[in-house]
């Protein structure tokens, strides 16, 4: 029975750690995109946008800063 606490609680745990990983970069590529697009409201939405295209078209995390920069200038220089 003691086993089966410590399996279970250790799952959790895990699991936990996983969810907050995944809800952390997914909070640090959004600060990104809108790091990018400064105060424009319309930049912005077009910002998140971008962000959700490059997820739908599988931009690794490591090419996501280059590609939304040059998003970003497609919709106009960087303030």
């Amino acid at each position: 029975m003691d086993l089966a606490i410590v399996l279970v609680v250790s799952v959790l745990a895990i699991a936990l750690h996983v969810v907050l990983y995944l809800v952390f970069r997914r909070w640090m590529d959004r600060d990104l995109a809108l790091s990018l697009a400064g105060d424009d409201e319309d930049k912005r939405r077009y910002m998140l946008d971008c962000l959700r295209r490059a997820k739908a078209e599988g931009v690794r995390k490591r090419d996501l800063q280059a590609w939304l920069e040059r998003e970003a200038v497609r919709y106009g220089p960087l303030e």
